[in-house]
């Protein structure tokens, strides 16, 4: 089964949001798919470069409410793809504790996604956001 990677990110974000967005969201994509990024490279000169990516990550431009849209969608029907999402909840808050102190209490409608990450199944991601433009 071939797998694809995709983020949404609500395009109306001013650029440093947009960019911290997508930054946290790739690190969470690199911790939970192993696979996901390839063994660090020598260059002619045998200089050391980390691996990358090994898959293109196209950023899909969305609004808050398709995103929050897309995030039930493939939370309720889809618990074969990786769901990873950046909230409101936590764009505001300074640490980890409490953020997920924060979280706990919140409830499915409080929350306002700026970007999510999906993966999984190619042709599933395509159906879910094969229409939605590039973020440029």
């Amino acid at each position: 089964m071939e797998k694809k990677c995709v983020m949404v990110i609500d395009s109306e974000l001013p650029l440093g949001l947009i960019a911290n967005t997508s930054a946290v969201l790739a690190l969470t994509l690199g911790n939970k798919i192993e696979e996901i990024i390839g063994p660090a490279v020598m260059d002619g000169d045998g200089h050391t470069h980390e691996g990358i990516t090994t898959i293109p990550i196209p950023i899909l431009k969305g609004s808050g409410p398709l995103i929050k849209e897309l995030w039930q969608t493939i939370s309720s029907h889809y618990p074969d793809l990786l769901l990873v999402d950046f909230s409101n909840v936590a764009q505001v808050t300074q640490n980890y504790a409490i953020y997920a102190e924060r979280i706990a209490s919140c409830k499915s409608p409080d929350l306002q996604y700026l970007g999510i990450a999906i993966y999984g199944n190619k042709k599933e991601v395509n159906k879910l956001t094969g229409s939605l433009p590039l973020l440029r």
